[in-house]
């Protein structure tokens, strides 16, 4: 496969920031079973936001990148936190805002492999990675609808004067338990750990 040029999101944002490449990469990884959609958006997503150092002259030490999305994108990451990491960034010449803006969702690689690329995999039956996505999608659609909400309520109270204060972040977490061992999750670390330590831990042993 040669590196593709498409006009979708991903194959524009790829080909202006200069990492083409990844279009094998994407289509290799997937096809072969090695990454889910998901992965594979995190992938693209950290190779942006590292084109944005390359832009800038800024050398990321080992393990920035990484670290860096996280605090961007991940769940349960306070406002204050977002807000101090993009001003460093800011601060060192690397465009975030316009970086976060080329961001692309799982669904729209999920289309760029399908309809861009031309590939599948050998098989179209779910994988358990495909499955996780799918609920974590609608978990978190829901979850963005409670806060939409949540947040919306608040802000009237408060210009209502019902409620003291001005302006509010809204963090909706969902914390799952597990019922053998009473170990507490966050949502997204059960699913990325697919489960919970206990179920691994031979009985009788700590």
């Amino acid at each position: 496969m040669t590196s593709a040029v498409c006009s979708c999101k991903v194959g524009t944002v790829a080909d202006s920031w200069g990492f083409r490449e990844i279009h094998d990469q994407l289509a290799t990884r997937w096809t072969e079973g090695e990454c889910s959609v998901r992965e594979l958006t995190d992938q693209f997503n950290r190779r942006l936001l590292r084109a944005g150092f390359e832009q800038s002259d800024r050398i990321p030490i080992d393990g920035e990148i990484e670290n860096l999305y996280r605090v961007l994108t991940a769940d349960g990451i306070d406002a204050g936190t977002r807000t101090q990491a993009r001003e460093r960034l800011r601060q060192d010449g690397v465009p975030i805002e316009e970086i976060e803006s080329r961001f692309v969702s799982h669904q729209t690689i999920y289309r760029h492999l399908r309809n861009c690329l031309d590939v599948s995999r050998e098989t179209e039956t779910e994988t358990a990675p495909d499955r996780i996505d799918s609920w974590r999608d609608r978990i978190d659609a829901l979850r963005a609808r409670t806060a939409a909400v949540t947040d919306r309520g608040v802000s009237q109270l408060a210009s209502q004067d019902a409620i003291d204060g001005e302006e509010f972040d809204v963090l909706v977490e969902i914390t799952v338990i597990c019922s053998d061992c009473g170990q507490f999750y966050e949502l997204g670390e059960l699913l990325d750990e697919r489960g919970c330590d206990c179920a691994s831990t031979p009985a009788g042993t700590e």
